[in-house]
């Protein structure tokens, strides 16, 4: 089983690369973050070329932010559309979606950004991932949390620790509270398969960013051990950022059981003349900002 998580930043405006995508990669089950439509507007858009794939959806938005979305032709049961308790800003936001596909608990999720370390809406995220973290323990042993987690989980996991000092993304507060979620028993599957690797899964759309290699990892996978000892592959796909129109993200994926292209990673394609790491870059105002 092949699971994927992209967070494509208006599924609207990548719909004409999102499909094409589906076709070349073939994920059993797709989890998409930043939607940014209502349920019917997102079924209004892409109901029939989905079902015409042999996918089932669950769909979790609002108009203009937010917005997750799990694709499945591995089944889909007992969905969950956000986390009990969880709290709002001030109103609940379409941030999580959850179902059993092929015997594995899914949660797709898009982690508050936090904006600036201190205020209201960085306490927000804190709290936010605190109950993530309760219906995850609730959930059976068999379980991946894909998505956006608005967290580099370490230094090595963004170009130059240096540049993001004083901002969200880094701080101690964030990557404990993402530390308390993985201390379910969650594995981080790109790490735990590539250890000391440069991967990227975000680059600022700004400022050649992309081209020099200069991003973060923030978009992860996951995975209890049950389903992590599973996996065959695992990588971001970079292809998928590449050309015209791209998200600002590229999809992550592992395969279950038996991996079609080989044991391929970390980055696929590799960039071909990234920064050396640590080099000096000034953030885009988009890296700083939600």
């Amino acid at each position: 089983m092949r699971i994927a998580t992209w967070n494509v930043n208006s599924i609207k405006q990548r719909m004409p690369r999102l499909l094409p995508w589906l076709d070349e990669r073939q994920p059993d089950v797709v989890c998409l973050q930043e939607t940014k439509l209502t349920d019917e507007a997102f079924m209004d858009l892409l109901g029939e070329p989905l079902a015409e794939r042999g996918y089932a959806v669950a769909v979790h938005g609002e108009p203009t932010w937010n917005g997750v979305a799990i694709l499945s032709r591995a089944g889909l049961d007992d969905v969950v559309k956000g986390i009990p308790d969880a709290p709002g800003f001030p109103d609940p936001e379409a941030r999580s979606v959850a179902a059993t596909c092929g015997g594995v608990r899914v949660f797709s999720v898009y982690v508050p950004n936090g904006r600036v370390p201190d205020s209201e809406h960085y306490h927000y995220k804190i709290a936010w991932l605190a109950s993530l973290r309760h219906a995850v323990d609730a959930a059976p042993d068999s379980v991946v949390v894909c998505g956006d987690m608005n967290i580099a989980p370490a230094d090595d996991d963004v170009f130059n620790p240096q540049a993001y000092v004083g901002h969200t993304h880094v701080t101690g507060p964030e990557r404990a509270a993402l530390a308390e979620l993985q201390a379910l028993g969650l594995r981080d599957v790109i790490r735990d398969r590539w250890p000391g690797e440069r991967v990227f899964t975000y680059w600022d759309y700004r400022a050649g960013m992309f081209h020099q290699d200069l991003g973060m990892r923030i978009d992860l996978i996951l995975a209890s051990a049950p389903v992590a000892d599973r996996v065959q592959a695992a990588w971001v796909d970079r292809k998928a950022r590449k050309g015209s129109g791209p998200s600002d993200h590229a999809p992550v994926i592992i395969d279950l059981d038996e991996a079609p292209d080989g044991d391929i990673g970390p980055v696929v394609p590799p960039p071909s003349r990234p920064a050396s790491r640590g080099a000096s870059a000034k953030l885009p105002q988009s890296e700083l900002t939600p």
